[in-house]
């Protein structure tokens, strides 16, 4: 049994994780390419419409905190929401400050992925998420015993493909090399019986 984080640590997860996702987004959004998840609905919708990014991930997420507070409970879902919250702003933020003169999109795919699996470990650890798919998958590995990454990757791939008409047939790869780096961070490392911060 491990034991409960501390304000601080909380803080600091919560920051970290966010932090780590935003930076893959940046990753995501410099190569065109897509990702799965809320995270990837709302890389179709800022795509398609071209509205802020940050603004379409917040707004979309809204309808997954009465699922999260319902199965999950409260301390949960308000740290998922300070999580989302604050990768909200960090997706505005960083284009001022982080920029990439040369970025390989292969590169960007793979690193995108692993900052972002790595991230959402990171948040789940701590007893937060992204919402939406996380939750998901989440509540079903606690309760049916599934594995939280397989859960993400099956979702993940569909959202990929709906974006079939919004990306050319490379950035559809690269998008699904970068899913398959996002879940095996999770698959690997976050299994029913290991650490789940919880």
């Amino acid at each position: 049994m491990s034991r409960r984080h501390s304000l601080f640590e909380d803080l600091q997860g919560v920051l970290t994780g966010a932090l780590f996702m935003a930076l893959a987004i940046q990753f995501f959004q410099h190569a065109k390419l897509l990702t799965g998840g809320v995270t990837g609905i709302a890389f179709l919708i800022h795509y398609a419409t071209h509205w802020a990014y940050g603004a379409v991930f917040f707004i979309i997420s809204v309808p997954f905190y009465l699922f999260a507070w319902r199965t999950l409970g409260a301390e949960f879902t308000l740290k998922t929401f300070a999580a989302i919250g604050t990768l909200s702003l960090l997706t505005g933020w960083l284009p001022h400050w982080l920029s990439f003169g040369s970025l390989n999109p292969l590169f960007a795919a793979i690193m995108g992925g692993l900052l972002a699996g790595a991230g959402i470990l990171m948040l789940v650890r701590h007893r937060a998420s992204l919402g939406g798919v996380t939750v998901l998958a989440l509540y079903l590995q606690q309760r049916r015993g599934w594995r939280a990454g397989h859960v993400q990757l099956g979702f993940d791939l569909a959202i990929l493909f709906a974006g079939i008409f919004l990306a050319s047939p490379q950035q559809m790869l690269l998008s699904i090399a970068g899913a398959l780096a996002l879940n095996l961070v999770i698959a690997i490392n976050h299994r029913p019986g290991r650490y789940m911060g919880m």
